[in-house]
């Protein structure tokens, strides 16, 4: 790119960038790497993979046409080991497809608003800067806030204000909208977050932070579907992971890490009979947890970027399921029929 984009504004730091290479780096020291960004942003995670692993190629996703023009910036003296592409990460299968790569050896989720997205004040994500009611990750497509907040019926506007927002008052809050929007169009963050908070009970407003959060937060799920798509962007994602391939995925809110550890947990255990001293071929799990359960920042970490004060790491590997069947077949010997037996299954519910 021969022109120069100039930095966004504010300072971009990668969250639990250290950490994230930690737990990555068997995977993407494996021969032939590919590692996969699925929330390329701004490149930061992706730069530092590329740098320290002169051998892996990478494939960065994100549905952010502006991220992705300061992505190539930065990246371009990589040439063609960066494949960008303007994606959402549940469309993971098709991107693999047309780039004709089978597998990936490890994979990066960093979830929730890009910096870009939150320091350039006309995107409409942040409340505490006026801006036109957008909130699209992806603005060449879709609907916008400003389209929802004016079109929902009542009903539509509760449900995804509790479902996404987690928001109790969220009655309160959408008779406000609708006795405003009744009379003028809501246009702009700064009037949706006044209608808000003069909604919420003043003894609410004291704690907890800003009270247009979690409207804001709802909202932006809603325009950008983020939900549906993470439900099957993490199975798709374990699905091409090759054998002691890894997958890292940091979430910021309790909906994002619900899907996630639901996700993993399912293939980290055993579907096979309780009572057998080894796995039988095709029944033990097809995941190995790094993490025990969700790991948060350190005190350190929030120190220095205080972004990532709400993060939840999770991490995996594909178990190699071949060496699971060449381990069974030295303890019962090669060749050997291998039951098949009934009885209660290991595990449990997620």
């Amino acid at each position: 790119m021969g022109v120069d984009m100039g930095e966004p504004r504010g300072t971009h730091v990668p969250v639990l960038l250290e950490r994230c290479l930690e737990l990555l780096d068997p995977a993407l020291g494996l021969p032939g790497a590919v590692h996969v960004d699925f929330t390329l942003g701004l490149g930061g995670h992706a730069e530092a993979v590329l740098e320290r692993y002169p051998a892996v190629v990478l494939i960065g996703l994100d549905r952010d046409t502006e991220a992705l023009a300061h992505a190539r910036h930065r990246l371009i003296r990589f040439g063609d080991r960066a494949h960008l592409v303007h994606a959402v990460y549940d469309e993971l299968p098709r991107v693999l497809d047309e780039l004709g790569v089978p597998a990936i050896h490890s994979g990066l989720f960093d979830l929730g608003v890009s910096s870009l997205q939150l320091d350039e004040a006309d995107r409409g994500f942040a409340y505490s800067q006026d801006a036109p009611l957008d909130m699209r990750m992806d603005q060449s497509r879709g609907s916008t806030a400003e389209e929802i907040v004016n079109s929902y019926e009542p009903g539509d506007l509760v449900r995804v204000l509790r479902q996404y927002g987690e928001e109790k008052f969220a009655p309160r809050i959408v008779q406000s909208i609708m006795r405003e929007r009744a009379k003028v169009r809501i246009t702009s963050t700064a009037r949706l977050a006044e209608l808000v908070k003069d909604a919420i009970p003043a003894a609410a407003r004291r704690t907890g932070g800003n009270p247009a959060k979690r409207t804001f937060q709802a909202l932006r799920i809603e325009v950008n579907r983020e939900l549906e798509a993470l439900e099957g962007a993490v199975p798709a994602a374990l699905d091409a992971l090759a054998p002691r391939g890894r997958l890292v995925v940091m979430s910021y809110q309790s909906l994002e890490d619900r899907i996630v550890k639901r996700a993993l947990t399912a293939r980290s255990r055993s579907t096979g009979p309780v009572d057998l001293p080894v796995e039988l071929p095709g029944t033990g799990p097809s995941l190995r947890l790094l993490t025990r359960g969700s790991e948060l920042p350190s005190d350190a970490e929030v120190a220095a970027n205080p972004r990532a004060a709400s993060v939840k790491l999770r991490a995996v590997e594909r178990i190699d399921e071949q060496e699971q069947a060449r381990r069974f077949d030295k303890q019962f010997g090669a060749g050997r029929e291998r039951p098949r037996l009934a009885g209660p299954s290991r595990g449990g519910t997620p």
